[in-house]
């Protein structure tokens, strides 16, 4: 977990310039930290330095991006994040162990195994079945009191009891429970960025409060048991987003809004993965328009 709320601070400035030319000067200075001092505490924190971080997030991003903006070429997104066509492929190359044109025709694929349940093979809803299900909704502002992790999404369910029973005396009838995500973790496998969050009133004094924006929303109704909600990502992501008109809008964040979670949470301190849990949750898009 990332406890540190300057190295948070520095994680969401770095998301919403990621285009950009970032200096560590810039970032430091938005945390009122000496560059030094900053490094450190980065790296203790997220296990990666500033700029390593930095060059895996575009990598990344981009290749979120070859996966649901295929009709943009992969030199015109590569530029998008500084680098060159060369560059870029021989960086990619390097982080994936493929190339950019095999990992887009590899995102087609439509049976792989799941990253999580590796006994489970998964195959996603077709674009007209994701079609029907989607609905469009302008959604409120969300203040919340929140907990950064960072890793891989298969404690989820661990994690989200220790989150609870930290924050017990918070809740009431109107708590809303949010999930903020920020990786597919097709892309991402290992150092997925995810924030728990619980709806909590703005007097609340907790330090670890922000706000996850509303507006104009693509909402996925999930009903189902947990290994089924890594296919249903991927269908939004590989079957449902390339499709479309809309287009994502990455000034905000996805997040899912649970409704109901029924399932046998494992002990704070065990090891285990993911357990089979059903779920009732709307998965949120922010789009743009």
């Amino acid at each position: 977990m990332i406890t540190n709320e300057a190295v948070n601070q520095a994680i969401d400035y770095i998301l919403q310039h990621i285009e950009e030319e970032i200096s560590l000067e810039t970032v430091a200075g938005q945390c009122h930290l000496s560059k030094y001092y900053f490094c450190r505490v980065f790296k203790a924190q997220t296990g990666e330095g500033v700029y390593e971080f930095i060059r895996r997030v575009r990598l990344e991003q981009s290749a979120f991006r070859l996966k649901t903006e295929r009709e943009r070429s992969i030199t015109a997104i590569s530029a998008d994040y500084g680098y060159s066509s060369s560059n870029y492929s021989s960086a990619f190359k390097l982080h994936y162990h493929m190339t950019p044109v095999f990992f887009r025709e590899n995102s087609r694929k439509k049976t792989m195994e799941h990253p999580f349940f590796h006994q489970e093979s998964w195959q996603p809803e077709s674009f007209e079945e994701c079609s029907r299900k989607m609905v469009f909704k302008d959604l409120p502002d969300y203040y919340v009191v929140y907990e950064r992790r960072f890793g891989s999404y298969e404690y989820l369910s661990r994690n989200w009891g220790i989150f609870l029973e930290k924050y017990r005396q918070y809740l009431t009838a109107e708590t809303e429970f949010l999930e903020r995500t920020y990786d597919d973790p097709a892309v991402t496998q290992k150092n997925c960025l995810y924030d728990i969050c619980m709806s909590v009133k703005e007097d609340c004094l907790l330090e670890n409060t922000t706000t996850i924006q509303g507006g104009k929303y693509a909402v996925y109704p999930f009903r189902g048991h947990a290994k089924d909600i890594y296919k249903t990502y991927q269908t939004i992501f590989s079957e449902w987003l390339p499709r479309v008109s809309y287009e994502l809008d990455s000034s905000r964040s996805l997040f899912d809004r649970y409704h109901l979670v029924d399932c046998t949470m494992p002990p704070a301190n065990a090891k285990q993965k993911l357990v089979a849990c059903y779920i009732e949750m709307e998965i949120c898009v922010p789009i743009k328009g």
